[in-house]
């Protein structure tokens, strides 16, 4: 779960969830055909549900704010597959979204009821968002270990491409991690010491198209949108926090800020909370 509240702002990026499953029995998704696999790689097999917010500044507000970014919401369902390569210290994700963007997202209902319960302003320019349209989004990306010192200091390379309606865009950086490690790029590994660890991870973003800004590609009838001209085609992106692990439990908490995403807009702030179990 994300939200922006974790870094005290309530704009641009402003919550976000994320129900994901990981599951031999998925290897029958007739979907994987569309992924790509390493020869000699170990898999898994995963589906997860995405939904994600994005809001101006003044949302309380009913009219239009000029210069900020729409409203926009979107939903999707997303198939994936990771990927790993031990004997080359190499991981490759790869996932296809199907979903919507707009009003049939219903970002205003549960930003709204979110708001309700936590005493909070209440968002009055929904009415604004990004109209419904397609989301379709291809994702591939890469991970290749450069640095390893025991479990203690790891530094990896990254990189991804997502090709699609709701993003176009590919991503470049590096992940470091310092404390008692995981192995990422082993599965199956019958370690069950506690792991401990803090992350960084600098990306710069190479941005095509960003509907949450633009607007839908098939459905030009949103009431506001920022133009092409407008977007920011580099933006920088840091992520870091900190992961406790066992062999049956995940849990993490991070944050994450970017430079401005259009030319009057401001840098992003967020946090977010991630828990995993395995059973």
């Amino acid at each position: 779960y994300d939200n922006d509240l974790f870094s005290g702002t309530d704009q641009n990026y402003t919550q976000g969830f994320n129900f994901e499953l990981v599951s031999p029995f998925l290897i029958d998704n007739p979907v994987n055909d569309l992924f790509f696999k390493l020869g000699e790689s170990e898999v898994r097999y995963g589906i997860s549900l995405e939904h994600n917010a994005y809001t101006p500044g003044d949302f309380e507000k009913p009219e239009i704010q000029v210069g900020d970014r729409p409203f926009a919401a979107a939903i999707f369902l997303k198939s994936f597959i990771i990927a790993v390569d031990p004997e080359r210290g190499g991981r490759f994700t790869s996932s296809i979204s199907i979903g919507i963007i707009g009003p049939a997202a219903f970002g205003e209902e549960i930003q709204t009821g979110i708001h309700q319960v936590t005493g909070s302003q209440i968002p009055m320019g929904w009415q604004n968002q990004i109209r419904n349209d397609l989301v379709l989004t291809y994702q591939a990306g890469y991970e290749k270990k450069l640095i390893r010192i025991k479990d203690f200091l790891s530094f990896n390379a990254q990189a991804n491409l997502l090709l699609g309606t709701l993003f176009t865009k590919a991503l470049l950086g590096l992940n470091g991690g310092f404390g008692i490690l995981n192995t990422p790029f082993e599965i199956g590994s019958s370690s069950g010491k506690l792991k401990l660890y803090a992350f960084v991870n600098p990306l710069v973003n190479f941005v095509g198209y960003d509907a949450t800004l633009q607007g839908g590609v098939f459905n030009k009838s949103s009431p506001y949108t920022i133009a092409a001209s407008d977007t920011e085609r580099i933006i920088g992106e840091l992520n870091y926090g900190i992961v406790l692990q066992s062999r049956s439990f995940f849990l993490q908490y991070s944050r994450t800020t970017t430079t401005r995403e259009f030319t009057t807009g401001d840098i992003v702030k967020w946090g977010g909370l991630k828990a995993g179990f395995s059973f």
